[in-house]
């Protein structure tokens, strides 16, 4: 490309997203004036047309933006995947950052060989894992149609469509929008868990099989044309390890849905649709073993193996047999099919689990056969057909097994302290007390508990709601691993905890309901028990908590029990963004997840156990989003050693994995921005970055500037005002409660509804609040250090990170609409003074970041400025109508024209669900 110049892809990725997203909106233009909605029509963005001068908005507007927005999300999406095909197309694979083939060559460039990057794959273990917070706005049925669209704007870009197939289809495209418009855009009725199952299954069954190859061909394609040898990545143990998990069904913090029986449901729905995944691969395999058997005679093994299948199977065997006589490879695919322990319906629904002794009973059986017949092509000269065709399938059988993803427990430590309590009180001890005593007096009683193996109670005694509820709960997991072995249940996870004592509580309950063997140095939990971390106060008690964790017998014992051959001892350790952001604000948040993962990560070495990080991120950049790539760089050095989990929440699901492309291209920044992070922490410096103390000073003046916004008198009347924060609380958005108690205080509403609610009013407080100040007073009183802070972010990826996501944040506010929101507050001196706060913070905000950065935002990031302003016209519309209907809903509640108001609210959500999808985010 030296000497040509570079094609404008903004430019180019623009014009397309203008002319997709101007087809489909005449697609939808044309089907509400069929449907005898022309005034609705009129009110469509982006049609070229201008809006009406009426005033007056018609009622279901909320409905037809929220659509419209969708589609604009879809073509950005679809133009963005087109805008890096392209690039890749006529600058390479080094065109992409965050991708195999820049970090590879990055590496290369650096001086590392094939061989040392090779030694870090083998390392590389990532889990995305979905959960269901509250954080989708969208009905799973309109999700489902949006796939189909997105499947249909991918069929229109085709060079060579016929002008017939044209039309056919936009008149696909428009039945389409039509289903999508009867549907209904909101959920009147919150979801039921199964529901939320149904759509996490959809992406572990559907999606992440087909990706999974995908990924590994990006690997091998840049690999080769790196320059490193082929045959050093050709194996599946050479390759990153890929898995996935799951809160859906196990999540149970705060979520009095979540029962024993849903766990025990959802274990059974898991194992069920890894058996239908790999049913399809397997089916695949078998129609392309097509080999003759007098060309290719089965090896010797393989005949073994073939004559073994059939016995195990009896009379099922007879049918597969006596057809395909002269195809014996293709019999031995139909065999393996046989085997896996699944009767087949007459559609997906209709799918049971069989179990028999005909059946493989663990995934490893299955693996073992397979591996089998690939040796076997190798034996007959195959060598590609072996690598082409049954290394794939090897490939899920390791990433899905029979468990499709690990199914986590999680619950709040409070719970967990209720539950003990109840449980030793009715073991004849009295418990009624055990919240108020000191730790050193649990600790002792805890310890003296643990080295017995005998329970409290008999299984079938009740003790108390949230004892039997947590018992109920673990013996569900106790039998599931009695039959299964433990591959389909990931971790106990204890949030909010905050002293030792909170971990170990959960071994008393894990010996109660049999999760706990007696080994020969002593009580051994069968299953990993996490710390999750969220507040400030708990990050900065974590080394101290995780160190007396560690150090525990039980626990030394525990990760014995549970250590993969091969591998060190490995600790989970979760962290929470949303809790920390909600105590002090952004700044802090960072700085004290930054230090505080150094540290865990620190303890861990000193203590011999490597560190697992499970990084709670949500959907926006309060909650610990961002890209990807840019996320891992960013990360404490030493923090990372190949394996990491990490949440995929709500809408950044649908978002990031909603089609095949768009999958596989996050799924490739995540594996190749981890493997590249843990090469450059393992090789390069550990000493702390210059800038950090300044960081400290900044962000500690940022949460005085937070904490004073927070503690103003009339904060919460103005935050429950200015924001739409109550009609929230009425919504059926997830199936979870928006408060983790029902108490109506700031302190135990969710992070999730605080966060969705802001950025509904787009103050986008929690994303940037505090910011300025922080910068301000380093500029006034140490302006050499401000300095050396503007030289040196780009030298700092996590500098450069959390600054990126704070401009974001600024970026997407409104100082208009702000003021519009603001004047719902009834209060006059309240409204003043808060808002008068946030404004100032704003402005200063603004400023100091374009003091820093040199240059302002929308000169540096043309991309975003465009994008923001694509939207900016069509979502003043729908804010506008949302203060409006919030102001004449809220009237009605203070009448007490309850009646009345609850006529509105579908509207009002709509407005509500309309705006989160031109936002792209909720909470």
């Amino acid at each position: 490309m030296e000497g040509t110049q570079k094609p404008d892809y903004i430019a180019i990725g623009f014009g397309k997203l203008e002319s997709d997203l101007k087809y489909l909106i005449e697609c939808l233009g044309e089907v509400l004036t069929d449907l005898g909605h022309g005034e609705l029509a009129a009110w469509l963005p982006w049609s070229g047309k201008p809006l009406p001068s009426d005033a007056k908005l018609p009622a279901q507007l909320g409905l037809v933006y929220s659509i419209a927005f969708q589609l604009l999300n879809m073509v950005e999406e679809n133009s963005a995947a087109a805008m890096r095909v392209l690039r890749e197309e006529k600058e390479g694979l080094t065109a992409e950052p965050g991708l195999w083939g820049r970090y590879l060559a990055e590496l290369k460039k650096k001086g590392a060989s094939g061989e040392e990057i090779a030694k870090v794959l083998r390392q590389v273990r990532v889990e995305p894992v979905l959960t269901a917070h509250p954080t989708e706005a969208k009905r799973l049925t309109v999700l489902e149609q949006h796939r189909v669209l997105f499947q249909l704007i991918e069929l229109r870009q085709q060079s060579d469509i016929t002008p017939s197939a044209a039309k056919s289809l936009r008149d696909r495209t428009k039945a389409t929008l039509e289903r999508l418009w009867r549907t209904g855009e909101i959920l009147l009725v919150k979801p039921q868990i199964s529901d939320e199952r149904h759509n996490v299954m959809h992406y572990l069954r559907d999606v992440f099989p087909a990706v999974l190859p995908l990924l590994d061909e990006r690997l091998r394609y840049s690999w080769k044309e790196t320059g490193f040898d082929p045959e050093t990545i050709s194996s599946i143990a050479s390759l990153p390890r890929v898995s996935f998990g799951t809160w859906v069904g196990g999540d149970r913090d705060g979520h009095p849905g979540v029962t024993a029986q849903v766990t025990q449901e959802t274990l059974q729905h898991l194992r069920l649709n890894a058996l239908v995944a790999l049913h399809r691969e397997l089916v695949t395999l078998s129609r392309k073993m097509t080999l003759s058997g007098w060309m290719q005679p089965l090896p010797q093994k393989l005949k073994e193996a073939h004559t073994k299948l059939a016995a195990a199977l009896g009379s099922r065997a007879e049918f597969i047999l006596g057809i395909n006589v002269d195809e014996p490879w293709r019999q031995f695919g139909r065999l393996l099919i046989a085997r896996l322990p699944l009767e087949i319906g007459q559609d997906q629904s209709s799918h049971q689990v069989s179990e028999g002794s005909h059946a493989y009973q663990f995934a490893r059986e299955l693996t073992a056969d397979l591996q089998t017949l690939h040796d076997a092509l190798i034996e007959v000269g195959a060598g590609r057909l072996a690598r082409q065709d049954v290394l794939p399938v090897l490939r899920a059988v390791e990433v899905f097994g029979f468990h499709l993803a690990v199914l986590d427990i999680r619950q709040n430590s409070v719970f967990h302290e209720k539950a003990l309590s109840q449980l030793m009180t009715a073991a004849g001890i009295d418990g009624s007390d055990y919240a108020n005593w000191t730790e050193t007096e649990r600790i002792r009683f805890l310890d003296r508990e643990l080295r017995s193996p005998r329970p409290f109670l008999h299984p079938t005694s009740k003790a108390g709601p949230e004892a039997d509820t947590v018992l109920a709960c673990y013996r569900v997991l106790a039998t599931h691993i009695e039959k299964y072995g433990p591959d389909g249940i990931g971790a106990l996870i204890v949030s909010m905890t905050r002293r030792l004592s909170d971990l170990l509580a959960i071994y008393v309950l894990a010996r109660e309901a049999g999760l706990t063997r007696l080994m020969p140095d002593g009580l051994t939990c069968m299953l990993p028990v996490v710390p999750l971390f969220e507040t400030i106060d708990d990050l900065q008690r974590s080394p101290t908590i995780l160190r007396a964790f560690l150090e525990h017998n039980v626990t030394r014992s525990s990760l014995r029990f549970q250590q993969k051959p091969g591998e060190p001892l490995v600790q989970q350790v979760m962290v929470g963004y949303s809790d920390s952001n909600k105590d002090a604000g952004i700044l802090a948040s960072q700085w004290n997840l930054h230090k505080g993962q150094a540290s865990l990560a620190a303890v861990g070495r000193e203590c011999g156990v490597a560190i697992r990080f499970f990084h709670g991120r949500g959907g926006t950049i309060s909650r610990g989003a961002g890209p990807t790539h840019r996320f891992l760089e960013a990360l404490p050095h030493g923090s990372l050693s190949g394996d990491i989990r990490t949440t995929e929440q709500g809408e950044t699901i649908a978002q990031k994995f909603g089609n095949l492309g768009t999958a596989t291209y996050n799924m490739e920044l995540l594996v190749a921005g981890v493997a590249a992070t843990t090469y450059e922490h393992e090789h390069g410096g550990d000493d702390p970055h210059n800038l950090e103390t300044i960081f400290a000073t900044v962000a500690e003046s940022s949460t005085r500037a937070y904490r004073r916004l927070l503690e103003a008198d009339g904060f919460i009347p103005f935050f429950r005002q200015a924001t739409p924060i109550d009609a929230l609380e009425h919504s059926s958005i997830g199936s979870r409660p928006a408060r983790r108690t029902g108490q109506a205080s700031l302190a135990d509403l969710r992070a999730i509804p605080w966060v969705f609610s802001w950025n509904q009013a787009r103050f986008y407080l929690p994303g940037w609040f505090g910011t300025g100040s922080g910068l301000k007073e380093l500029f006034e009183t140490e302006p050499e250090l401000f300095e050396r802070m503007k030289t040196g972010i780009k030298q700092w990826p996590f500098l450069q990170y959390v600054l990126t996501n704070v401009e974001s944040s600024i970026a997407s506010t409104d100082i208009d609409l702000m003021h519009r929101y603001a004047a719902l507050v009834e209060d006059q001196k309240i409204r003043e003074s808060i808002l008068g706060m946030i404004v100032a913070e704003w402005n200063t905000t603004r400023e100091m970041l374009d003091k820093l950065r040199g240059v302002p935002m929308a000169e540096r990031r043309p991309r975003m400025s465009r994008t923001l302003q694509i939207r900016a016209d069509a979502l003043k519309v729908l804010h506008l109508q949302e203060i409006d209907l919030l102001s004449r809903w809220r009237a009605l509640l203070q009448k007490g024209d309850e009646p009345a108001a609850n006529k509105m609210l579908p509207e009002l959500l709509l407005a509500i669900n309309a705006i989160a999808s031109g936002l792209r985010t909720t909470g």
